[in-house]
């Protein structure tokens, strides 16, 4: 009787064999397709014109298909321009449209060349899902474009279709949505192992870019997870977002991007700190802000300020939590005021300066009356800013702390282990787990605080967990022993600085604890592999990304300016399509010139593995689903055919 009321609810949608059988032969023929490309990134850190850059180019796949189909017709320079047409086109147009003569011209020309890379790009889908992938208004004509076969006729048929489009003035627009059509079909799926935000300029504009697109997940990172406890209005997780971005001059991001107040903190600190240079807090400028040039002088002051905000309140929640073992991180008491000089796990350190005028040795973690309006307004701002939560509301239907997909396993960080390889007993909310239990469990924990608190397990304040697991320990997104961003403002040694790695980053470097790892996730070590982010490799230093024997891919190799003279490269990509996994090496992004051109630097790419046959759409997870949908489908043709449902036509 189950069966039957759900072979019921199929019905509505396919109301007689006819329409059932069709959609089985569909099915069927997308089974027998080849596997779509996914792409998979790590450590965006806000750098959203490199990250789109990557994508738009596919790490360079596109120029190799220009290069296949154009290399014996067009000069080196026209294959570049085609090139950046399609990896920046707005930019391109421009350029063009003050260079070229004719400029209708070469519309004309160029819509022609992207015809033909968009159709290499295309032809290992249906038709129909090519269709999906089109823009709305000037898709059918693209489609033409795309799929016209009479021989005789097509060169006249391209010219009357072309034309047209230039003579309605639609040229550029229709230019722009195909290179776009181009981006989407290159590749099919695009995986963001984690970190998202903090560092670079624009995460804001990242997310506003992944919201659109047509088949995205998140592996969440640390930088993300912080951020998704900041919009529960947890203040150890708001304060941790503010100084960070502070201290990276992102203000256009914070208040233009995502509104968010700044003028109680830039007050508030601007009267504490009037006297105090403040040189230890001076903002790294990445960037310069477009929008909102605060002054270098009242910005460090402002990062001093809620930098100071955060010790306190991360000293209350650590207070709170004595199952997150974090004594070691109560700081401000251990602060000799006479001597300037601070006590950490046994050592007393000299401190740069000791001028923090609202903290009282008498009670260090607690706020004074004015922190306390402060980050009562900071909270509001964060949680009333419409695009934050509609970004982390996005982070949280799309993403996981692991996922599993076609075989592989993905994840941010580390797997919590010993020294000895087994895996680490993670206490959370008086709950011992470890592995994938562990996981599983964080990620519910993680769901409930933001959407139902009160149905989490959570002791203390909503938001708490999150924060804990931006730097904490046993945190399978940190994977360090502590976050030292007290030692590194406070203290010139940089010996006090060491962030020390969890036995995951030694351990991973042998097969046998990636076989380990992937046999928890219930995955088949001879035919899968992890992809990992979070530690940047640095290759400069003879560091590889390659792990385990092949089993593990750290693919953060630093995206982040920030991180380019640690790593000697400009960032990893990982693809896997149906006939082998490549992992592509970055240089430095190169950004758009005054003139309007611009310099593309092709990746180094490594394939890693080879599959032994094409792998096809029935072969991957899609495909299960898919297979079961037919075998439903099956069913629900029986069933009218043996009278049990009525047909309807």
């Amino acid at each position: 009787m189950a069966d039957l009321k759900f072979l019921n609810l199929l019905a509505k949608d396919y109301p007689n064999v006819r329409a059932a059988s069709a959609e089985i032969i569909n099915l069927s023929a997308i089974l027998a397709l080849p596997k779509g490309t996914e792409y998979f990134l790590s450590d965006l850190h806000g750098e959203h014109e490199a990250f789109i850059h990557m994508l738009k180019s596919a790490s360079g796949t596109i120029k190799d298909k220009i290069d296949e189909h154009y290399g014996a017709v067009l000069s080196e320079s026209d294959r570049d321009g085609l090139a950046a047409l399609i990896y920046n086109a707005e930019a391109e147009l421009a350029r063009r449209k003050k260079s070229e003569k004719n400029f209708d011209d070469w519309c004309a020309t160029a819509i022609y060349r992207l015809i033909t890379i968009c159709k290499s790009v295309s032809t290992k889908y249906t038709r129909s899902r090519v269709r999906h992938r089109l823009p709305k208004y000037t898709g059918y004509s693209m489609d033409e474009l795309l799929h016209a076969d009479d021989e005789a006729n097509r060169s006249h048929y391209y010219s009357q279709i072309i034309r047209s489009i230039v003579d309605c003035g639609m040229a550029e627009e229709y230019i722009i949505e195909l290179t776009e059509a181009i981006s989407r079909l290159a590749v099919d799926y695009l995986h963001i192992i984690g970190d998202i935000f903090d560092r670079g300029a624009h995460p804001d504009s990242i997310m506003d870019y992944l919201e659109h697109y047509h088949a995205v997940d998140f592996q969440w990172g640390n930088h993300d997870i912080v951020w998704m406890g900041a919009a529960t209005g947890n203040w150890a997780c708001i304060t941790n977002i503010l100084r960070m971005n502070i201290s990276y001059n992102n203000f256009d991001m914070l208040e233009v991007g995502y509104g968010i107040n700044l003028r109680p903190l830039a007050t508030f600190a601007a009267k504490v700190y009037a006297d105090d240079p403040c040189e230890k807090f001076r903002p790294h400028v990445l960037e310069k802000n477009k929008y909102d040039q605060v002054d270098e002088d009242l910005a460090a002051k402002m990062h001093k300020a809620i930098a100071v905000c955060q010790f306190k309140v991360e000293g209350q929640r650590i207070m709170a939590h004595p199952e997150y073992h974090m004594e070691h991180r109560l700081l401000l008491d251990k602060i000799d005021f006479e001597n300037c000089t601070v006590e950490i796990e046994g050592t007393v350190w000299p401190m740069r300066e000791c001028n923090l005028p609202t903290v009282d040795p008498a009670d260090p973690y607690k706020l004074t009356e004015e922190e306390e309006y402060l980050l009562n307004a900071l909270e509001a701002s964060v949680l009333n800013s419409e695009k934050l939560q509609r970004h982390i509301k996005f982070l949280f239907s799309h993403g996981a702390l692991y996922k599993k997909i076609n075989g592989n396993l993905l994840y941010h960080g580390c797997i919590p282990m010993t020294e000895d390889g087994e895996f680490e007993e993670v206490e959370i909310n008086g709950v011992k787990l470890k592995g994938k239990a562990l996981m599983d469990y964080l990620d519910d924990q993680v769901r409930k605080a933001y959407f139902n608190p009160d149905e989490s397990e959570e002791i203390g304040r909503s938001g708490d967990l999150m924060w804990y697991l931006w730097l904490g320990g046993n945190s399978p997104l940190f994977g360090k022993a502590k976050m030292t961003t007290f030692e590194r403002l406070f203290i010139a040694d940089k010996a006090s600085h060491k962030e020390y790695t969890r036995p995951y980053y030694t351990l991973i470097k042998s097969r046998e604890h990636c076989e380990k790892i992937l046999a928890e996730f219930g995955l088949d070590p001879r035919r899968s592999k992890i992809i990992n982010g979070h530690v940047p490799v640095k290759i400069k230093d003879g560091e590889s990304p390659i792990k385990g024997g092949g089993l593990l891919y750290v693919i953060d190799g630093g995206i982040s300016k920030a991180y380019q003279k640690t790593t000697g490269i400009a960032g990893y990509t990982f693809l896997f399509n149906s006939r082998f996994m490549a992992l592509a090496e970055h240089k430095a992004y190169s950004p758009l010139q005054e003139d309007g051109t611009q310099e593309f630097h092709a990746p180094s790419w490594r394939i890693v593995d080879t599959l032994p046959e094409r792998m096809l759409i029935i072969d991957t997870d899609q495909g299960a689903e898919l297979v079961q949908q037919v075998d439903d489908l099956k069913a629900l043709v029986d069933a009218y055919k043996r009278g049990l449902i009525k047909e309807v036509y």
